[in-house]
């Protein structure tokens, strides 16, 4: 008998539901979401569930080692909040140190590179403000994985196996090499370190792991490693409410977090773009193409230069978004050429990762993400505690005088970025997609296909993507499977850098879910993206 292929073809339909609805990017975190609901539990308590799971079973890609960020919608106010469960830099890093160092840039792979985890407090702070669980109760599943076993998925093993050399270097990683390698497809794998862990912070709350045994171990491994990250750092932690930015697309109020998330490079090509008839062009065309690919590196552009941490230096968000400065960027666009790069504009004053979204039956929606930056983070686990520490300080400019520039206690520009999308006051959609600097082109691409051509959830994540790699203005340009090679060709005559990718390499895509509602009904439209193993589950 031959051995079982884990290749597959496979088409997705749109899931409905109307009581409850939970997308992520692995069927048990979906189904651990789900059992919340059908518990009880609301938007802001399945969410946690949900990403608590994935935690253990996307450990590269997710985990409390890490940041997270959330719009949460309350049905009742129909209000957006926004969290910023993102951590901050050791008090003591100094950028002339790194400097006199011979650096220009942070190391991805270093100590120097482990900004505070901010998603434990998140956690908390969105159950506590939110939800109506707590943390006991919102992670029995993943504790019951991690300690338990669970067989690992299709999608995620492959890219967990292409990992293990990496894994076989870094620090602290025998809990993710199990039996001496990286897991088979299928294999059950446990998670000893990080199941106690878990229960430790399911048992005492954020203090169980900002001090403690588990900080302890932190400051121990990066101390030992070379960073300066202290007990105060991890103890003075704290997230932050505030209000989301937005812009109206076409009558659609588009919601993002504020920065020193990316959010706002996604609302600026959405500007950008409104100008233009879109719906009017067919959705490969190169025409169509062109024009989205140079709003998005005219919002790049901007993003680069302006996004930072907005209680140190903050962004100028209300002159970025007008609609004047807009018009101004948009003329800059040729529909002959590239621009590459463009500058950052000067309006008048005025990774790996995990995406998932939960709407419950009374209409509250839990637009989340959780990531480590890199696969698999830094590369460094906290001894004992099964916890990968995020390289998110990675994201920082040692360019001296620039409004990202490295500092102590200080947040670096984020690529990760919940959305959320109103009209006339309703909740519309909840959404996101993953994948380091492809999130704000991911949001613009899918908010353009649901809004310029009507497609549902699951047709907008099936829809083929561009992506340009490093979110800069001269990055090469992926086109993604599925785009007519007339259209690559001509846009290669424009001048854009275009690189061609099929199969395995469309991770460069990201992942995306997405939750509609019809505010008449009530009735839940979802769709999970499958370049993943994801899973949209409703009842």
């Amino acid at each position: 008998m031959k051995t079982m292929s884990f290749d597959f073809q496979s088409r997705r339909s749109m899931v409905t539901g109307r009581r409850g609805m939970v997308a992520t990017s692995n069927p048990l975190a979906s189904q651990a979401g789900l059992a919340i609901l059908r518990a009880g539990g609301n938007a802001a308590d399945a969410a946690i569930a949900a990403a608590a799971v994935l935690n253990v079973t996307e450990p590269a890609s997710t985990g409390i080692g890490g940041d997270c960020f959330a719009l949460y919608f309350d049905a009742k106010t129909k209000q957006v909040t926004a969290l910023n469960g993102s951590g901050r830099s050791p008090a003591a890093i100094d950028l002339v140190d790194l400097q006199s160092k011979g650096y220009t840039a942070i190391p991805e792979r270093s100590p120097h590179a482990v900004t505070v985890p901010g998603a434990v407090m998140g956690w908390y702070d969105l159950l506590a403000r939110h939800g109506t669980m707590g943390l006991s109760e919102v992670l029995v599943d993943a504790i019951h994985y991690a300690r338990d076993g669970y067989p690992v998925h299709p999608v995620f093993g492959a890219a967990w196996q292409s990992s293990e050399n990496f894994l076989r270097q870094s620090l602290n990683t025998e809990d993710y090499l199990p039996n001496g390698g990286a897991p088979e497809v299928g294999q059950i794998v446990r998670l000893p370190g990080l199941a106690k862990t878990l229960q430790g912070i399911a048992d005492g709350g954020p203090q169980a792991f900002y001090t403690g045994a588990v900080a302890d171990a932190i400051v121990a491994t990066l101390q030992g490693a070379g960073s300066v990250m202290a007990h105060e750092d991890l103890r003075k932690h704290t997230s932050t409410w505030g209000d989301p930015i937005s812009t109206d697309y076409h009558g659609i109020e588009v919601y993002e977090h504020p920065p020193n998330g990316q959010g706002l490079a996604a609302l600026q090509a959405l500007n950008i773009a409104a100008g233009w008839e879109l719906g009017e062009m067919a959705w490969d065309s190169p025409e169509r193409l062109h024009l989205m690919v140079e709003a998005m590196r005219l919002a790049f552009a901007d993003a680069r230069q302006y996004i930072a941490d907005m209680a140190i230096n903050p962004t100028p968000v209300k002159a970025l978004l007008s609609k004047e400065y807009a018009a101004q960027r948009r003329e800059l666009v040729s529909s002959e050429r590239a621009m590459l790069p463009p500058e950052y504009g000067r309006p008048m004053g005025g990774s790996d990762t995990v995406y998932l979204t939960v709407v419950d039956g009374q209409g509250n929606a839990c637009s989340f993400i959780n990531s480590l930056y890199f696969g698999w983070g830094s590369g460094i686990v906290a001894k004992g505690t099964g916890v990968f520490l995020q390289n998110r300080g990675a994201g920082f400019s040692l360019i001296d005088g620039h409004p990202n520039a490295l500092a102590g206690s200080k947040r670096p520009y984020h690529t990760i970025i919940p959305g959320m999308a109103l009209k006339d006051g309703e909740l519309w959609a909840s959404f996101g997609v993953m994948g380091g600097f492809m999130q704000p082109q991911g949001h613009f691409q899918v908010v353009n296909a649901m809004v310029d051509d009507g497609l549902n959830p699951q047709e907008t994540l099936n829809r083929p993507r561009f992506c340009l790699e490093e979110g800069t203005g001269d990055s090469i340009l992926a086109l993604e499977e599925g785009i007519p090679v007339a259209t690559m060709a001509r846009l290669a005559e424009l001048g854009h850098k275009v690189r061609p990718v099929s199969g395995r390499g469309r991770g460069v895509f990201g992942d995306g879910q997405i939750i509609r509602r019809d505010a008449e009904t009530g009735v839940l439209f979802g769709g999970s993206d499958p370049r993943k193993d994801g899973q949209t589950v409703a009842f």
